[in-house]
């Protein structure tokens, strides 16, 4: 890897550790080897390549290390530039743009075998009293009733194939629950909005840093394929190609990864092979607490 770092492989499977929060969150902690650098293991989750939310939320991680505990994320803005391998660790280099008495600047740089996969820059705040005001959330189904992802995937498993039916069935260490969701190998054209239950499965330390990371990781998951609801597509179709191009996210209010939110997607525009999706993540209860827009590739492919 850059700068002579020795490479290590190491594959992470989320199916063979019995707790899967405790190794999602040794996962994004990252191991520190030289002063605002960090390495980071790979996480296979079946989609061939690294899961852009695992890049996300170890950039953010490496990006916290070097502020005081004071300041805390307010925003991030992010360019996947290549796929990662998701057998190989990345290292994560810190720039220390700028450090002021109420905001910090950071820019991080994703690295495997010497080439950039994610640019990200992240700004933090002290926070402060000011004029407040939201979107208010939409009237929702609550979790409770609505089945799992690997509900889901276990209902569908026959149409399922076996290499990532197994990852699929994992335990999860984030539950996932899709208000209104499509049949992923038969999917019927539906408005662009998605609405998508989710929390940590058990409880997290108690440090805003990690549960803003732990939001980051979690922010990716169904963002992009909510611009192929209108078109009848997924990203288990064989004639797309689908990946997350960039990625911004807002931090509003103080929240719980360990307790229910609800991410609500809509897509404004798709055109020229790419997709635009915006999301407001809110608590239980209504309250705002992260807004999030990326743009993904939705390239159809030629016969």
């Amino acid at each position: 890897m850059g700068a002579g770092i020795m490479e290590k492989e190491a594959k992470m499977n989320v199916c063979y550790d019995t707790n899967v929060l405790e190794e999602l969150l040794r996962l994004l902690k990252l191991e520190k080897i030289e002063e605002n650098i960090f390495r980071g293991q790979s996480q296979d989750l079946g989609f061939g390549n690294v899961f852009g939310g695992q890049v996300l939320g170890q950039a953010l991680s490496a990006a916290s290390r070097t502020v005081p505990p004071k300041f805390h994320a307010h925003s991030l803005h992010g360019y996947f530039m290549r796929a990662g391998n998701a057998v190989k660790p990345i290292v994560y280099t810190v720039d220390c743009i700028r450090d002021g008495k109420s905001f910090i600047t950071r820019r991080v740089v994703a690295v495997q075998k010497g080439q950039a996969i994610l640019s990200m820059a992240a700004s933090f705040h002290t926070g402060e009293p000011g004029y407040e005001h939201q979107d208010p959330m939409p009237e929702i189904e609550g979790p409770d009733n609505i089945e799992s992802e690997v509900e889901m995937a276990g209902r569908l498993s026959d149409q399922i194939p076996p290499v990532i039916l197994e990852k699929l069935l994992c335990k999860k260490p984030i539950e996932i629950r899709v208000v209104n969701p499509v049949n992923p190998f038969a999917p019927k054209a539906m408005p662009p909005e998605k609405y998508v239950w989710f929390r940590a499965i058990d409880k997290i330390p108690d440090d805003a840093a990690v549960h803003r990371y732990m939001l980051a990781y979690a922010s990716d998951f169904h963002l992009v394929s909510t611009a192929l609801y209108p078109h009848g597509k997924t990203f288990w179709s064989p004639d797309m190609q689908v990946a997350s191009l960039d990625h911004s996210l807002w931090f509003h209010r103080e929240f719980s990864m360990d307790d229910w939110l609800l991410y609500v997607m809509k897509s404004p525009n798709a055109a020229a092979g790419r997709g635009l999706s915006i999301g407001s993540i809110y608590t239980r209860d209504g309250v705002l607490v992260a807004s999030v827009a990326q743009e993904g590739l939705i390239r159809p492919l030629k016969k």
